[in-house]
């Protein structure tokens, strides 16, 4: 069973590698993409096989440790049991039917092998978050399926549109990493050695004697349900979902259809025991799902296209998953998951027949030929409906119309405020800042050496500046350098803070800092060769679509941003970890702001390379519009 399990995570890794090898012949990518995904189909299915002969046993499997120190260990740690064997087997399936598909969906589209290296890439992703023993790891895998996802929405780069809402999901995905972040770090502090998925219930075996405080628990509690409910668009955060629609059809159906939409679900199923554990903690998931069945059922009424309209059913869906989850009901939403799963991704990919085919009757009739769509007060039942004042009616079809106004709550409440900090530090003399920086590090080192304290009361100036400048980065609009000096500068002073909390951690530092450093010096270099000579009247910090045409800087400067926020793929991901690490072991407050300005610099280095690389070549007027202001 090991190997099965390291082939069927290798498997799509490894179609990756092969399709960026290879030309960009489509025979040549369908064929890779074919015998890899039947491989993989295989693999998971000889795995699942295994797994039901051996008595449905849960099984877990260290391949080998990353890195570990005597307080700190990383393993590559695997966790099968049915809760997985049920997203596997799914994910396997609605992968291969997507594969067949796209191999005639997308003939001749430009972007055919960039379309298959990111399905890859994502499915990979899936795979590890799904066979994870251990939240470090499912925090590897969340991160690439949300790149992934950032990268499939925004396929149809010439379009402005599908850029920006590729930039509002990954917004929300970062933010949900706060929670994931946050609930990973108090997971080391709380359960130490005993993180492990497969520990989690026999720490919870004896009720009169919590492995925590209840205080405690309920903080982890929320953390890992504000990063379920992003992930799974689930209230306050419903509005993102719609319009991720705009890539393709394949991925639509793949990602927010059937997979991804369920990872929320997935991330709760795992940590039942945490969370379950409270009443007032399954009271909320509760009243998130109803809150979420109720908004996204009225909202989905009053949609004008299939996709949005199947959106919407989808996360109600999920909203009554949340609510089974709540009343105890892990099985029922298995079954639950698997029939939305397929359901959707069936209706997906074939909501482009059916338009074709009301085309065609279209014009074939001969008469004036009209598609009968919800009218004014159609979005309620007719029983309902007309028991209610006009004036409420019309209240409520302007609400369903704009969604609940969520996405205007949640940009007020955690954007607008963060961005008018950054705007205001963006917005004072740069000497001032020199000054004011010195200033306050003169005077807490002059009390520390008066009272003879020891250096770690650095830290709190230290990670101040850290987050002012993720909040310069944040609120940039006018230099791509000035963005990722910030971050580059934020990431220098996480690092920093940390050595002064802790200096024996000096090692892990300089492996966090093996990873940043690089990525910054790398993105500093191709920014300088992007722009050299496009001498362009208006701000350099616009629509480039250096995609097309410089694609080889292009990468380079996307895989500078991969490694600039910690991506696995770099030293900086193992790096953030020994931070949040050493926070815990000794000064706990530090993680909040640490986590706030990682998430931050990831959303802000996204948008350079947003900005820069995609849009369409010959549109530079394009007027300045930020979707986070």
């Amino acid at each position: 069973m090991n190997g099965l399990i390291l082939t069927s995570l290798g498997l799509p890794l490894l179609g990756f590698i092969l399709i960026f090898l290879s030309s960009t012949n489509e025979k040549k990518i369908a064929a890779i993409s074919f015998w890899c995904s039947h491989a993989m189909g295989f693999s998971i299915i000889a795995l699942l096989v295994l797994w039901a002969l051996g008595g449905y046993q849960n099984h877990e499997y260290q391949w080998l440790t990353l890195y570990e120190t005597d307080d700190y260990s990383f393993p590559l740690l695997f966790y099968l049991d049915r809760v997985g064997a049920a997203f596997l087997f799914c994910t396997w399936a609605i992968f291969s039917i997507i594969v067949k598909y796209c191999r005639v969906y997308l003939h001749r589209e430009a972007g055919y092998k960039r379309f298959f290296l990111t399905i890859f890439s994502f499915v990979f992703g899936l795979n590890l978050v799904i066979l994870s023993g251990s939240i470090d790891i499912l925090f590897a895998g969340w991160e690439i399926v949300g790149i992934a996802s950032f990268l499939l929405i925004a396929f149809y780069r010439h379009r402005v549109q599908p850029i920006r809402n590729a930039l509002r999901a990954y917004t929300i995905y970062r933010f949900c990493d706060i929670g994931l972040l946050l609930g990973s770090w108090m997971s080391h502090m709380m359960f130490h050695e005993s993180q492990h998925f497969s520990q989690l219930a026999d720490l919870f075996n004896n009720p009169s004697m919590p492995p925590a405080g209840y205080g405690s628990l309920l903080l982890v509690s929320t953390l890992i349900l504000i990063a379920a409910s992003g992930k799974s668009a689930q209230f306050p955060f419903c509005f993102w979902l719609p319009r991720a629609m705009e890539g393709p059809t394949p991925s639509s159906a793949i990602f927010y259809g059937a997979l991804s939409v369920h990872l929320g679900v997935f991330l709760l199923l795992r940590t039942t025991p945490i969370w379950s554990y409270h009443y007032l903690t399954r009271a909320s998931v509760f009243i998130i799902g109803l809150l979420t069945v109720i908004v996204a059922n009225i909202s989905e009424k009053t949609q004008s296209n299939i996709k949005g309209k199947i959106a919407y059913s989808s996360i109600t869906q999920v909203g009554f998953m949340f609510m089974e989850l709540a009343l105890g009901l892990e099985t029922l939403v298995l079954v639950h998951f698997l029939g939305n799963a397929f359901l959707r991704c069936y209706q997906l990919l074939v909501s482009p027949s059916i338009v074709v085919h009301l085309l065609r009757v279209e014009g074939s009739a001969d008469a004036d030929f009209y598609i009968q769509n919800n009218a004014k007060f159609q979005f309620l039942p007719a029983s309902l409906r007309n028991t209610l004042p006009e004036v409420l009616q019309n209240t409520l079809y302007v609400f369903s119309l704009q969604e609940g106004n969520l996405e205007l709550l949640v940009r007020s409440i955690l954007w607008t405020p963060l961005k008018g900090i950054g705007a205001f530090i963006n917005k004072t003399n740069p000497w001032l800042k020199l000054l004011f920086s010195v200033t306050s590090l003169a005077i807490i080192a002059s009390i520390i050496i008066v009272s003879g304290a020891t250096l770690k009361y650095l830290a709190l100036p230290v990670s101040v500046f850290m987050v002012l400048a993720s909040l310069s980065a944040f609120s940039q609009k006018h230099s791509p350098f000035s963005v990722w000096n910030a971050i580059g500068l934020s990431s220098t002073l996480a690092g920093v803070a940390i050595w002064f909390i802790n200096p024996s951690a000096l090692f892990d530092v300089i492996i966090f800092a093996s990873g940043i450093i690089p990525a910054w010096a790398l993105g500093i270099v191709v920014l300088a060769k992007l722009l050299k000579n496009n001498n362009f009247t208006q701000d350099p910090f616009t629509y480039r679509a250096f995609s097309e045409t410089q694609p080889k800087l292009s990468l380079l400067l996307f895989l500078s941003f991969l490694g600039l926020v910690g991506f696995p793929i770099s030293p900086a991901f193992l790096g953030e970890d020994l931070l949040l690490s050493h926070a815990s072991s000794h000064d706990p407050w530090f993680a909040l702001p640490i986590t706030i300005a990682f998430v931050i610099n990831g959303i802000a280095a996204a948008r350079v390379f947003q900005r820069l690389c995609l849009g369409r070549p010959l549109e530079v007027n394009i007027p300045e519009i930020d979707i986070l202001t």
